[in-house]
């Protein structure tokens, strides 16, 4: 009896969820798995699905952004800005209009942008910076991983709070598991207000486990920002012992645009903490300076209406007319960005990717590499970098727009993750990114179509495997 009871209430729980699931709207393929696994892995179907099936932007669990508190808040931050002409950036119009109406922020003027390569001079900066600060200090990372760097911060946040500077952190609750519960203590001991994002609990365990804030922000007195690809972690100066040095990109802010991060910034602190506070305009800085970068702030995360950053890099790569340089360490693209460098390329672009040649997963290594056939075939060129792991997430096209941020090329980041770039439509700096580009392929190994043709066929099974998996890297 109580089997039969069991069968028919997995049957009603199953048959509910294919109704969300049409619902929904996903795509027919991905529902089509989605049943399949449903029904065919009993009980574990509906467990897979409740932690990684569900479609949060049509859900909408998270409607901070749409409240009057916030919408009134953000139309606050974008009046900070220096205004821009429409036809100064005709070339750019679409994919400006397109990130302004996913994100809110419209391009600023008058900004200056320094190009941070690697650990030892991002961390110079920003512990320069950081030292500098009067009112406040606002950290936002994905990975905040005890070690040098670490202490290194906490003797600095010591010293800045004795002398009335405020400091705000905020963590993801899965990239920093590792952060024990001493350091935080030791932190809230000294006066740091700290806070976990999405933290793993019982009973919300099911609906956050694969949603993840993978920003990395920092905000000083208004002033200077920081955003890139680099976590707060020891293994970007001395490397582990696995992959060995860890390379990477990361920018340094200052002007009109920095009030966009920190705008990004309070959002994720409120959503968290519930302290409205945070939303109002003390923490911004008025800017009078016209020359500059004109730099674009956009973010996304499950609970937007549209994957902005992936609309932004399909925008992109639709605009190129020369070449698509692009550093990301996992490729694992979609139906709709893949096919955007494949015409790209087949149209007569110099379509170019940069990866490393280690993984830190064994199957996103493999489910990578599944992608590389169909894109060589194209004809875009794919470098694999020897040494260390190279962790950047850059584009940069025509030598007029390039993007700098924590964005993946992967759905991940585009459908699950909270993640945050910078629009840089500057041919100075697009200049300086593509040179690094060009140097970083000097020492990588270029990938031929013909011999990758005849890699064993164990490595094709491997890579089949691992694109199943795909969806959920």
């Amino acid at each position: 009896m109580l089997l039969y009871v069991a069968t028919a209430l997995y049957i009603l729980i199953g048959g509910f969820i294919v109704i969300r699931l049409l619902l929904n709207g996903m795509r027919p393929t991905k529902t089509l798995a989605w049943l399949f696994a449903i029904f065919t892995i009993p009980v574990g179907g509906i467990f897979l699905y409740l932690m990684l099936g569900r479609n949060r932007r049509k859900n909408k669990l998270f409607k901070l952004k749409h409240t009057p508190k916030v919408a009134s808040y953000i139309a606050k931050a974008i009046h900070q800005y220096s205004p821009i002409t429409k036809k100064e950036f005709e070339e750019h119009h679409k994919i400006i209009s397109l990130i302004t109406k996913n994100s809110y922020f419209a391009p600023c003027t008058g900004n200056d942008v320094k190009l941070l390569k690697n650990g030892e001079a991002t961390f110079r900066a920003i512990f320069d910076a950081l030292k500098s600060a009067e009112h406040f200090i606002h950290l936002e990372y994905y990975i905040f991983e005890e070690g040098k760097l670490t202490t290194d911060l906490f003797n600095l946040f010591q010293k800045k709070i004795k002398e009335g500077v405020t400091v705000k952190i905020l963590y993801d609750g899965i990239g920093s598991m590792s952060l024990s519960k001493k350091y935080i203590r030791q932190l809230q001991n000294i006066g740091v207000e700290i806070h976990k994002f999405l933290p793993i609990k019982f009973g919300k365990f099911l609906s956050s486990i694969n949603y993840r804030n993978h920003r990395k922000i920092i905000v000083i007195d208004g002033k200077t920002a920081f955003t890139g690809g680099i976590n707060v972690s020891d293994k970007y100066i001395k490397g582990d012992t696995d992959l060995g040095v860890w390379y990477d990109i990361h920018l340094q802010l200052k002007g009109p645009v920095v009030q966009s991060l920190q705008a990004i910034f309070a959002m994720d602190w409120y959503m968290v903490s519930k302290e409205d506070s945070i939303l109002d305009t003390s923490c911004f800085y008025t800017y009078k300076k016209e020359n500059g970068s004109t730099v674009q702030i956009v973010h996304s995360g499950p609970d937007s209406d549209f994957s902005a950053t992936q609309q932004m890099y399909f925008s992109m790569i639709n605009e190129a007319k020369e070449y698509i340089y692009i550093t990301n360490p996992y490729i694992i693209p979609g139906e709709s960005i893949l096919d955007a460098l494949k015409v790209a390329s087949m149209s007569g672009v110099d379509v170019r990717i940069l990866l490393s040649e280690k993984s830190d997963n064994v199957i996103v290594k493999w489910c990578i590499r599944s992608y590389f056939e169909g894109l060589l075939q194209a004809g875009v060129k794919i470098y694999l970098f020897p040494e260390g792991f190279i962790h950047s997430k850059t584009i940069v096209v025509d030598t007029t727009i390039s993007s700098v941020g924590t964005t993946n090329l992967d759905i991940r980041s585009f459908e699950q993750n909270y993640e945050v770039n910078a629009v840089i439509y500057d041919d100075t700096f697009a200049l300086a990114l593509k040179d690094d580009f060009l140097k970083d392929i000097k020492n990588s190994t270029q990938l031929d179509f013909n011999t990758f043709m005849q890699r064993p066929w164990s490595q094709k099974l491997k890579e089949g495997f691992a694109k199943i998996f795909s969806p959920v890297l």
